[in-house]
């Protein structure tokens, strides 16, 4: 899943530019914080939601994970990621970082390589 910053001037300093990552940043953070998930204290971009099935959204950059056992709250987040940011969804990942996912789904099982 692709979530867009919101966009600077080409004319912006590199400060500036900087500046406005923060700040969607904190935007973002504000947002997630408010929907019930938990900040990782070892990782700033790792937030989680403890439940029957735990949910964990993973961010770098623009990129963002969801994992979890249960598509209801993969679905539900992503509605409100949609209402609140300009994203674009790429559906079910297979890299991530450089990381090769794969899945057996038959057996309930998770590769990463």
């Amino acid at each position: 899943m692709k979530v867009k910053k919101q966009s600077t001037s080409s004319k912006a300093s590199l400060y500036g530019f900087k500046q406005s990552l923060r700040q969607w940043y904190k935007r973002f953070n504000f947002f997630v914080i408010r929907a019930k998930y938990n900040r990782c204290e070892y990782d700033s971009c790792v937030y989680f939601m403890q439940s029957d099935d735990p949910t964990y959204l993973l961010l770098y950059m623009n990129d963002m994970l969801i994992v979890t056992r249960n598509k209801t709250h993969v679905w539900n987040l992503k509605v409100q990621l949609k209402k609140k940011f300009d994203m674009k969804d790429l559906e079910e990942a297979n890299k991530i970082l450089g990381i090769e996912i794969t899945r057996d789904r038959g057996l309930g099982r998770l590769w990463l390589s």
